[in-house]
């Protein structure tokens, strides 16, 4: 089977995480932003993605639209999601010469490997990581781990309490019996709702309607 590989790189130092997931869909998509941010310690304060279909509805030059749970996500993590522009990857040049670097220098020694399960394969590229990170600079002193703590870790904003939990979103019209159809299930809300739109937001374990915000 065929492993999506997710690369997040930070502007200042280059310091780089990748992780390998079974799909490009959007709980993968979200994971990754969570265990990127985890990894770096640290939220940023601006978060430029691909104009991924997965995460943004609607690719636009100044008002670009991104998909309920990404902007569920980006509140949660107090971040501001600023996809670059279609055909446009100097809008992330960093991020463009990372994967580059990821697959000559992770990619690369793996390929004659063959894993069972992604924790495996992800435990593979964890090991090559540290070694990428911490490779000294051809031009510059010190390498992308020690360029991080200097700059980068100091302007990123703590983690939040609590990890992100996933979360869909659906807007449902309220039923006569003042019911919402949600995942299969029907939830009341105020019978004073009746005909009018709501959203609902669902996770595991929790069901929460809103209207009008």
């Amino acid at each position: 089977r065929a492993a999506h590989l997710f690369v997040a790189v930070l502007g200042a130092s280059n310091y780089t995480y990748t992780e390998a997931f079974e799909s490009h869909q959007l709980p993968c998509w979200i994971e990754a932003h969570v265990h990127a941010w985890e990894f770096f310690g640290g939220v940023t304060t601006i978060t430029v993605p691909d104009n991924e279909k997965t995460g943004i509805t609607r690719a636009c030059r100044y008002e670009p639209e991104a998909t309920s749970t990404y902007e569920d996500l980006a509140r949660h993590y107090s971040t501001a999601i600023l996809p670059a522009r279609p055909f446009h990857p100097r809008d992330k040049p960093a991020v463009e010469a990372s994967v580059l670097l990821v697959q000559r220098w992770i990619l690369a020694r793996l390929r004659h490997r063959q894993f069972f399960c992604l924790e495996a394969l992800n435990a593979a590229i964890g090991e090559l990581l540290v070694g990428l990170n911490n490779r000294p600079f051809q031009k510059l002193d010190g390498c992308r781990r020690s360029v991080f703590e200097t700059i980068d870790r100091p302007a990123m904003t703590p983690l939040p309490a609590t990890r992100y939990e996933f979360a869909e979103w659906k807007k449902v019209i309220v039923n006569i019996d003042y019911h919402v159809e949600v995942a299969g299930h029907y939830y009341s809300v105020p019978h004073s709702l009746v005909g009018q739109k709501v959203e609902a937001r669902f996770t595991a374990t929790t069901v929460e309607c809103f209207f009008k915000g």
